[in-house]
């Protein structure tokens, strides 16, 4: 199965109907999202009885996850109901959640309802909602996409307005994540992930810029409810984000259980629970951040190749040896003499062209392997005269 080509649904339903276990209750689906990262915001996880076709990505994880918790939670309410009166289902609850007002997406709500349209309706709530943040791996913020799952719950319990329902999680949500920002050790990054938290939010109109202590006197009606169990994962997975724990954030953490009536042996277990999950995925989850960093930067290059494409042509097409060894790196890498000439010339040219001269500033280099690559397929196709028109696009 690959969830990035065309008819991964299908697919899945096929696989789902035969082979994907039900479910006692929707705290068991919770604990098997919990388990795979999803509510973590960290999918480092899919389903077993998924085989991909190649190793997945954060996104590809999420997408599997996301599709999984929807209907393994249908299934809890109509276990003899095929595939298709899932995904009707499905349709159903994402246009009472007015997620059609997107611009973009209001075409898969209002057109035919298939496994093409799922697909899409799927991928934007993963790369619209999440995929700002899952760039920079920001698990608190990804994990919001789990008030999905909470609130279809709901929807096929008979909630009459799911959007509110699902606002009502979020604020919560957005709520709780500051307190715990604010009980731990201050970080340069706080601020920015309170703007990308905000930055995530799909059903909550106008969110708040700082916390609300009048969020705690709706805490009360969650008690007993699947909600109660993420909140306090929430709160555990914000304490811990730094990877520490001190008296502030743990008074914190407790303080918010008892006002969801939790037990202390379920508020313990909760931050047992994220501890291990961050020490069992410590390594994958590096690699992720990783990635992420690569990401943006690939992108930050690629602009500004684009931008300055005219000029950087003139530029390199006054180096015979330059293009001639920027054009070998496609096929091979360079020698380390070949390497030292690129870099030396490749300066000179930044030296000419102001918006490139981020490459000549204090860790610039690291830089300059991503702006090796991409050249050859971001200039004018007359930088290679080998270049595929294919290849252009």
């Amino acid at each position: 199965m690959n969830p990035s080509a065309s008819g991964w649904i299908q697919k899945y339903g096929h696989l789902a109907e035969r082979e994907q276990p039900y479910y006692v209750d929707f705290e068991q689906v919770c604990e098997v999202l919990r388990s795979l990262g999803f509510a973590y915001g960290l999918n480092t996880g899919i389903p077993e009885f998924i085989h991909p076709t190649h190793t997945l990505t954060h996104d590809e994880n999420a997408k599997l996850n996301l599709l999984f918790g929807l209907y393994s939670t249908y299934r809890l309410y109509y276990p003899d109901a095929g595939f298709k009166a899932f995904m009707d289902s499905v349709f159903a609850f994402y246009r009472d959640l007015e997620v059609g007002r997107i611009n973009f997406l209001q075409k898969i709500l209002s057109g035919k309802k298939t496994s093409d349209q799922l697909e899409k309706l799927i991928d934007s709530r993963v790369y619209v909602e999440a995929n700002l943040l899952s760039k920079a791996i920001h698990s608190i913020a990804n994990s919001l996409l789990y008030v999905d799952v909470l609130t279809y719950n709901r929807f096929l319990q008979g909630e009459p307005d799911p959007r509110a329902y699902a606002g009502d999680l979020e604020y919560i949500a957005l709520n709780i994540s500051y307190q715990a920002l604010g009980s731990r050790r201050p970080n340069p990054y706080d601020e920015r992930l309170r703007d990308l938290l905000r930055a995530s939010l799909t059903f909550l109109d106008e969110p708040p810029e700082k916390a609300d202590a009048g969020y705690r006197e709706r805490l009360h009606g969650y008690r007993g409810t699947p909600a109660a169990r993420y909140f306090m994962d929430l709160a555990c997975l914000t304490v811990w984000e730094d990877g520490n724990l001190e008296y502030l954030e743990s008074r914190f953490v407790y303080s918010l259980g008892e006002e969801l009536s939790l037990d202390q042996a379920v508020i313990q277990e909760a931050l047992v629970a994220v501890t291990g999950f961050f020490a069992t995925y410590a390594d994958q989850l590096a690699v992720l951040r990783q990635q992420s960093n690569l990401d943006s930067l690939t992108k930050m290059v690629k602009k500004l190749i684009k931008r300055n494409s005219t000029r950087l042509q003139r530029e390199l097409s006054q180096s015979r040896e330059l293009v001639f060894l920027l054009s070998k790196s496609t096929m091979r890498d360079l020698s380390e003499e070949e390497w030292n000439k690129v870099r030396e010339q490749l300066l000179d040219v930044f030296k000419s062209i102001p918006s490139l001269a981020i490459f000549m500033l204090p860790g610039g280099a690291v830089l300059l392997p991503i702006f090796i690559k991409l050249i050859p397929r971001l200039l004018p196709s007359s930088f290679d005269e080998n270049r595929l028109e294919s290849e252009a696009e």
